[in-house]
Parts: structure tokens; sequence; C-alpha cells
């Protein structure tokens, strides 16, 4: 059975639950808290798994894989059906180019490792370091919505009537977005998309709050 290492906040193992989900794919959750005992993902025996102390990990037999996205391509090139990319090229790249501003542009920023630095090394008060997470996922997110809005490619999610996997990235960062209050009042396109992603049970069943480790 497939095991992913998980932390129920990170916003990308958030991405390979819903990806798992949306595949019906059997597997056991291995938590790693990234805020017990100085980080769990820094003990010895996670760093075995990912040297990189990061999660999330799958371990599918004698394979581990780190890298979010990479690991969705693995389940995507190994699980075919449901597709969470287009068949087409243009359709391909689109949608990796959606996701890959999310977990390249905008998410490094706001990840944890980062804004630990920012205040326990270089001192930066909570109120500063929240506006820095605010200023860079705004930013991220506001080119987002103008993508969508000047795309001919028009549906219920950001590609089309079916999810992919540019959407198994929006909806984990908008769930960041809101832990500092980010205001999403005027991400018209994104905030539907985000409503009809959540209506699906792969989606909903993926969320933070329902993990073992919540809390």
């Amino acid at each position: 059975m497939l095991q992913l290492y998980s932390y129920s906040l990170s916003s990308a193992a958030y991405r390979v639950r819903i990806a798992l989900n949306l595949k019906a794919l059997p597997h056991e959750t291995v938590p790693i808290h990234l805020r017990k005992e100085g980080g769990q993902q820094l003990q010895a025996a996670y760093r075995a798994v990912n040297p990189a102390a990061l999660v999330p990990a799958l371990v599918d037999g004698d394979l581990t894989l780190s890298q979010s996205l990479a690991i969705i391509e693995y389940l995507e090139d190994t699980h075919p059906q449901p597709a969470l990319l287009p068949a087409d090229p243009a359709g391909r790249a689109r949608v990796r180019a959606l996701a890959l501003s999310i977990a390249c542009d905008i998410h490094p920023l706001n990840n944890l490792r980062v804004l630990k630095y920012l205040k326990n090394e270089l001192g930066v008060q909570d109120a500063a370091r929240d506006d820095w997470y605010r200023h860079w996922v705004m930013l991220g997110l506001d080119a987002f919505e103008a993508e969508l809005a000047r795309s001919p490619v028009q549906g219920a999610f950001c590609h089309g009537d079916t999810p992919t996997l540019a959407d198994i990235c929006l909806v984990p960062q908008l769930a960041n977005a809101r832990r500092v209050d980010c205001d999403l009042s005027g991400l018209v396109r994104i905030l539907r998309i985000e409503a009809a992603c959540q209506a699906l049970p792969a989606f909903a069943k993926a969320a933070p709050a329902l993990q073992s480790d919540a809390g």
C-alpha cells in the first residue's frame, strides 16, 4: 500500500492528499508534525525517508518520492484515470503553468521554514512577517486570477469542467491565505472554482481539519 508522509497544515501534503482521493488510491498516512518535538521532520528517522526534511514524501514499495508535483505526476502516470492533466499539449502546459505559479512562485515564500527564519534569525516581528506573507500570496493570487480571466478555456474548474493539477494546487494555497487573513474577496473566479472543488468529497476529505494530526 502507498504510504504518505504528511502534515495536516502543509499545503504541499494537502495537494497530494487531494490527488490520492481523486484517484481513489488506498494509502496509509504517516503524520510528521512540523511543530512538535522541535519538528519531527528534522529527526533522523524521517531524514532517512526524505533528506530534505520536508513533507510530503510518498513511498510506493521500494520507491520513495518527494516534491508534491513530482508525486502527483507519478500518480498520474501510474494511475491515469481520472486524468489530472488535459489530453492536449497546450492544455497540459497551461495547467502545469498554473500549478507551478503556486508551487514555485507563491508557496516557497510563505513556507514554514522561511517564516521561522524571518522571525528567529532576522528578528522580524510577527506583524511584519504576516505582512510579508500577505504581500507575496496576494501578488501571486492576483496574477492567477488575471490568468483565469484572460483564458478562453472556461469551465467549473481552472481548466474545463473537471479538476486538474491546477485546482489541486489552488485550494491548499487558499487555505494558507486565510490563516493570515488575506482579503480574497476580489478573487471572483478563484473563489467560484474553490467552491466547485470543495463540493467534491476528494477535496473535502483532504482538508487540514480532518486529518489525524490536526490541532
